[in-house]
This record gives C-alpha cells, structure tokens and sequence, in this order.
C-alpha cells in the first residue's frame, strides 16, 4: 500500500463526490452517506493490473485529499496480490489516474468566476458547492459501458457489468469492504460469452479491449486532440456513436470542457433554467452560444445542470448516465 496526496486547485468536495455517486448508475455506489472513505476498485491506465484506493479528504485549510492505493496482480476471481507501485512510475501513474477519476488533474480556481456573469451558474456552483465530474475509471470502462448499454435500460446494463466484474474482474478487499474490479483489457478480450449480451456486442467489447491495448483509448491523448478530432477518432471504434464519443470524452477521458451536442435531457435542462421557448430550445446553435461562456468548464456546468435536472425528476428506471 502506498500514500498519495493530491491537492485541490479550486473548490472540491469528496463528500459530494461520494453523493453524486449514489446516484450513478454505472457506477454502482452504495455505501457514500455512510461513511467518509470512497472505496474503489478499477483496471489501471497500464492495461494488465487492478488498483484498489481508500479516499479521504482532510479537513485542513487546503481540502487535501489523501489515497491508500495499491497495485494488485493475480488470476481474475481470486483475491489478489497487492504490491506498492515504484515511486518513479506507479505511484505517479496512478496518483495521476485518481485525479483524472475526481477531475482533480484540472485546475478549478476560475470555475467559481463564472458565477459573476452568469446567474445560472451561479445558483447551479451554490446548489452543489464543491461538486465536480466523478468520471468512469478510464475511457476504456466508459467504452464498454457504452456498448453494454445500447439500447437497453441503465438498470439492466449496470446488472450485466457487474457481474462481469464479479466474475471476470479481479477481487480486492478496499476499506473491510469486498469490491470487484472491471476486467482488464487483457482478460476483456478473452471473453467469447457474456450472460445478457447478444454476440454483437461481446465482439465489440473485445475489439475495445484491443483498441485499449493499442492506445486508441488513451485519456491523455484524447485529452490533447482538438475536441472535433477526437470525437471523430473515437467515432471510428465499434459500437461508438455521436453520443457515446461525447460520454467518453466527457466522462471516460475528463475533458473539462466540451458541450455535449447529442445531449438531448441536457438541452432541455438548459432550455428550462435559461427561460428559453421554441424554437430557442431546440436551436444547437443558441444553445452553443450560451456554453461557450461557460468556458473552460463547459463539461462541469453540464454535469451540474444534468444532475440538477435528474434530482428534479426522482428515480427513473432507463435513464442515460448523467454527464
């Protein structure tokens, strides 16, 4: 086990990263009003190893958020054998993946300026104080998730990948509390049957397990593209269309600042918060607009006026992740 600690640039709330997980139905979170530690279990950036992390923020004048993390190697279905990453190369790996996961590796100090000028926002920073993307665990994950969750129900896609975490992934004990892990790349593309999934989509999680293994899912190259260009790149993998591109982007790679076009729930919520009637609301180009002066937060306004939206709504069986 190793310790990390990363520093927030800008206001960041763990405690509201744990709620807004509840709330996530990828992730499949359960336990956040019931404690202060964020258990988590997932495939690491280097493809073949699984890191288990304990979160906590300490209550000092910087908001620090410190993580027990530890790298583990085994048979997927066994428990695993931790080992302390090497301080030049794990540790700062995956110090730099946790951020990526909490949107800690953006600095936020300019976020809080938006509010001066725009008093949608500034309702929506002062609802949910500290409150920023809680992302899949890699593009990787958030590909996968697309593609299980095509054109079924949220519910139902989030009962199919945990249980090919349960029985594919590695099995790691995070805080006395047991967690399964997402396979890996490497054992994702060994898979030639998942229970639940039509064949079609079991050849496409293997040919994403590749693309992973190839670096076509690599956050931080998808981070350094033009948003167009890395929209359409990952447009070209299996099963990955307009929305799904967007949602990994988003959400899987932690782009900061991309406005969601095929965001329809999202479109409406900004129809409603900014007053704005046909044929306004449904003009991409007005909507556009008004992000734009969201910049260079466009994606953590969205996710702010989504979850506005869906804790207005209550619990909705089928819904898209929020973004």
């Amino acid at each position: 086990m190793t310790a990390i600690g990363i520093t927030p640039r800008g206001p960041f709330s763990l405690a509201a990263s744990m709620r807004f997980l509840e709330g996530f139905t990828p992730a499949g979170y359960r336990d956040a009003s019931t404690g202060t530690v964020l258990r988590l279990a997932f495939p690491a950036d280097d493809g073949h190893s699984t890191v288990s992390a304990e979160v906590r923020q300490a209550e000092d004048s910087e908001g620090t958020v410190q993580a027990d993390v530890t790298v583990h190697t085994g048979s997927p279905g066994k428990d695993a054998v931790g080992t302390a990453a090497g301080e030049s190369d794990g540790t700062s790996a995956v110090r730099a993946q946790l951020a990526r996961i909490l949107s800690l590796d953006v600095d936020g100090s300019g976020f809080p300026r938006l509010a001066e000028d725009d008093p949608v926002v500034a309702e929506l920073i002062a609802a949910y104080p500290g409150l920023r993307p809680v992302c899949f665990y890699s593009p990787y994950e958030a590909a996968a998730w697309a593609v299980i969750g095509h054109r079924i129900r949220m519910v139902q896609a989030a009962a199919i990948k945990a249980r090919i975490a349960e029985h594919h992934g590695q099995r790691v004990t995070v805080a006395g509390e047991l967690l399964h892990a997402f396979p890996t790349p490497l054992v994702l593309r060994g898979l030639s049957r998942v229970p639940g999934l039509p064949e079609t989509k079991v050849e496409r999680l293997r040919a994403l397990a590749d693309a992973a293994l190839a670096g076509d899912l690599d956050a931080a190259r998808l981070r350094a593209m033009p948003v167009e260009d890395a929209l359409a790149h990952l447009r070209t993998l299996p099963g990955i269309g307009p929305f799904s591109g967007e949602l990994i982007l988003i959400r899987g790679a932690g782009h900061p600042d991309v406005f969601p076009r095929h965001e329809r729930r999202l479109h409406a919520s900004m129809a409603d918060a900014y007053g704005l009637g046909d044929p306004e609301a449904s003009d991409a180009r007005r909507l556009v607009g008004i992000s734009d002066h969201w910049a260079p937060y466009r994606s953590w306004v969205a996710l702010l006026l989504r979850t506005r939206r869906e804790e207005k709504a209550g619990p909705a069986a089928g819904r898209r992740p929020v973004r």
